[in-house]
């Protein structure tokens, strides 16, 4: 199996006396321990007007992480395509790939958040068809070596040719955020790669992957399981106790999220990334939380039901933890799934 982080750092409100960019740092200490312990990726999330200071400038954060480290994977979770210029955002990414030597992966999605549509004035009607024409603006600015213009519904360039160029080719490899039949065969039908949502049971996570599967083939292009990222939160438990005040903490997120995410009459959100069961059952079940051996006898599930590449979120803990959870991760669950990975490639 593969692993790789997927999360989000905290930027702090307060008076003189609060350091602000903190968590930013934290957020790339993180990162190089990561790299250093053999983890192949970070994928962070793009969110806005939280209150609670999640990551809005996805690419900016990410290029610190990429001057900070040499191998690690640059991931976005996504960027959020209704609200973003095509083209300027095609431009951003492309001197992040070009800077980082090719290491970016542009993951992309439509949203689903209430609080964000209201705040930019995006009818979240209009969030299918502004995705797929700013994702085909951005695609063509990448890969067309000569000047061109398009005038669509929401955007209209004239005689442009977008610099810098990419270092990867195409482009860097996109991933798109899906969990409807309908979406997910519509990643496999662009031939791009496929992220699903860390609170998907095991049972919705196999029946994705399979469809995803599927609909590659029906396409004839041979499915590669390493092309669907699949996250999880995970914290290594020390005893009950503490695993328990962990899934409280998880609990306490997912009612925060659903709040964000819901119209003011509580209308919920109808994605996909939303359906979960909202039982602490659910979320144990979900979640990678327990001891080694608990966490384990989990990846073996998911390796049976197809996951081979697996997102890790640490999710709110301070820097002392959540860096001692990577590293337990690392030393105390990982060795046995990589290693049995690399023997069955040798063999």
């Amino acid at each position: 199996m593969r692993f790789g982080l997927f999360g989000s750092a905290t930027a702090r409100h307060g008076g003189p006396d609060v350091d602000s960019g903190q968590g930013y740092k934290q957020f790339v200490d993180y990162n190089i321990e990561a790299e250093a312990l053999g983890y192949h990726s970070t994928f962070l999330v793009e969110h806005h007007f939280t209150g609670f200071g999640q990551v809005s400038a996805s690419l900016a954060l990410l290029t610190w992480v990429a001057a900070k480290t040499k191998t690690l994977r640059l991931g976005t979770a996504v960027l959020v395509l209704p609200w973003h210029n095509p083209v300027l955002l095609a431009e951003q990414a492309a001197t992040i790939d070009l800077l980082s030597g090719g290491r970016l992966d542009f993951g992309v999605g439509k949203g689903y958040r209430h609080n964000e549509f209201h705040g930019f004035c995006v009818p979240i009607e209009e969030a299918d068809a502004r995705f797929n024409e700013t994702l085909d603006v951005i695609v063509k600015s990448w890969t067309s070596k000569q000047r061109f213009s398009h005038h669509g519904k929401y955007w209209n360039f004239e005689d442009i040719i977008v610099e810098p160029p990419t270092a990867q080719k195409p482009h860097p490899p996109t991933w798109m955020g899906a969990g409807s039949p309908e979406s997910i065969r519509q990643v496999a039908a662009r031939g791009y790669n496929l992220l699903l949502d860390q609170f998907a049971s095991f049972e919705a996570v196999a029946e994705r992957i399979a469809i995803f599967k599927d609909a590659v083939e029906q396409r004839g292009r041979v499915f590669d399981p390493l092309e669907v990222g699949v996250a999880r939160a995970f914290y290594v438990a020390k005893n009950q106790a503490d695993k328990d005040a962990a899934l409280e903490r998880r609990m306490e997120a997912q009612r925060r999220l659903e709040a964000i995410s819901s119209a003011p009459d509580g209308t919920k959100s109808k994605a996909s990334i939303m359906t979960y069961s909202d039982t602490r059952e659910a979320s144990e079940e979900s979640a990678l939380y327990g001891t080694p051996d608990e966490i384990a006898g989990k990846l073996e599930r998911l390796r049976r039901l197809g996951v081979e590449y697996v997102l890790l979120n640490g999710g709110g803990l301070v820097l002392d933890k959540a860096n001692d959870n990577l590293s337990r991760f690392a030393r105390e669950v990982m060795p046995a799934f990589v290693a049995e990975t690399r023997a069955r490639v040798v063999g």
